[in-house]
């Protein structure tokens, strides 16, 4: 039972509510915008939904299973990771790299949860090679996005949809900068970078600036495509007010904070 509660935990399923809707609402956003584009009828909009869901969570727990593959020594010297399933030596490698591919397997019912998972593989190399690693994942998440339009237009998306793809990658740089804050030193130490290090003490007035170019990219695209007034007040102003709260309320002392901090974002 350990044996098989340690492939869960590599999945990240016993927290469905953390990594899994962090990929599947830019698919969302998408999708809606794009099903009021060509009124897609109710029902087939909640079916191509679904099944963005069903696809987010399968591809969000293969990309979680290659990020503990490739960064297991890091796991190891990390105080928050060296209790995961392959540091912690619950799950075997070769186990791990089984589970990775039967998951990948699983997706090829969506050429578009496929074409993502390429842009996931990177992230672990990315936290070597650059202090954008964060930035990165923000173009792996916000992905999402133009496969949804396209997949309910069937046209390229136009630069309005770019548009709130980019507001979605500020979105994520914003939420995985303060859940690195929780690792900084022990990053620092091993050399795993990211964007929490590369702020530094700047953090707080960094996340500002992205946080208003997100909201800038935001009020820009429902313009262009024509949202009207309520995606202006409810996306829009909830987007400021929570953006205003989060940046303003998190306590950059506090692991925990930062650990709320990113719930809140799912």
């Amino acid at each position: 039972m350990s044996c098989i509660h340690g492939y869960f935990e590599l999945t990240r399923l016993h927290k469905p509510f953390l990594g899994n809707t962090l990929l599947f609402w830019p698919c969302a956003w998408g999708l809606t915008i794009a099903a009021r584009v060509v009124a897609l009828p109710l029902a087939c909009f909640t079916t191509t939904l679904l099944l963005f869901g069903l696809g987010s969570m399968l591809l969000h727990s293969a990309a979680c299973v290659l990020n503990d593959i490739c960064d297991v020594k890091f796991d190891r010297q990390i105080a928050r990771t060296k209790d995961r399933s392959l540091p912690a030596g619950k799950v075997s490698l070769s186990g791990a790299w089984t589970l990775c591919c039967a998951l990948l397997l699983s997706l090829f019912f969506s050429l578009g949860a496929l074409g993502i998972f390429p842009l996931s593989a990177l992230y672990p190399l990315m936290k070597r090679w650059t202090w954008w690693p964060q930035a990165w994942l923000g173009l792996t998440f916000g992905w999402g996005i133009p496969v949804a339009w396209t997949t309910i237009t069937g046209m390229f998306p136009p630069i309005p949809v770019w548009v709130l793809y980019a507001g979605g990658v500020c979105w994520t740089i914003i939420f995985d900068t303060i859940y690195a804050c929780q690792d900084w030193a022990d990053n620092s130490r091993v050399g795993v970078r990211s964007t929490a290090l590369l702020f530094g003490k700047h953090t707080r007035p960094a996340l500002v600036s992205i946080a208003t170019i997100m909201l800038l990219c935001l009020v820009c695209a429902g313009y262009q495509l024509r949202l009207g007034v309520g995606f202006s007040i409810l996306l829009c102003g909830g987007t400021l007010v929570h953006m205003m709260w989060q940046v303003t309320t998190w306590d950059e002392a506090d692991p925990k904070d930062h650990h709320a901090k990113f719930k809140v974002s799912s």
